[in-house]
C-alpha cells in the first residue's frame, strides 16, 4: 500500500467512527428530549386537573368566597399558564398520546357496550 492509501484509509476509518458516535449521541439526546416532553405533558395535565378541582371546590356554597381557596385557585391557574410556555416541548409527543388515548377510550366504550348488552 502506498502512503496515500494508508492516509485515506485512516481518514475513512476516523470518519466512520466519528459518524457512528454522532449517530449514537443524537439518538440518545432525542430519546431524552422525548422523555422530558412526555413528562411535561403529564405535568400540564395534572396541573389542569388540580386547577379545575380547586375551582370546583371554591364554587361550592360552603367555600364560596374563601380567600385561601381563591388564592390557591389563582396560584394554580398562574402556574398552569406558566407551564403553557413549554407547550412547544410537550407537544412533541402529544399527537402520539392523543392516538393512545383515543384507542383506550374506544376499548373502554367497547367493554361498556359489551357489559350492557343482555346475554
Amino acid at each position: 500500500m502506498s502512503r496515500l492509501e494508508i492516509i485515506l484509509t485512516c481518514c475513512l476509518l476516523g470518519s466512520f467512527v466519528f459518524n457512528v458516535f454522532v449517530f449514537v449521541y443524537a439518538r440518545a439526546a432525542i430519546a431524552r428530549l422525548l422523555f422530558v416532553s412526555e413528562e411535561l405533558g403529564d405535568l400540564q395535565k395534572m396541573t389542569n386537573a388540580f386547577a379545575n378541582h380547586v375551582k370546583s371546590v371554591y364554587e361550592l356554597e360552603m367555600f364560596y368566597g374563601d380567600q385561601t381557596l381563591q388564592h390557591l385557585m389563582e396560584h394554580a391557574v398562574s402556574f398552569n399558564e406558566y407551564l403553557g410556555t413549554f407547550e412547544e416541548i410537550y407537544s412533541l409527543t402529544e399527537e402520539e398520546n392523543e392516538k393512545d388515548t383515543e384507542e383506550e377510550e374506544m376499548e373502554i366504550n367497547d367493554r361498556e357496550t359489551e357489559d350492557q348488552t343482555p346475554a
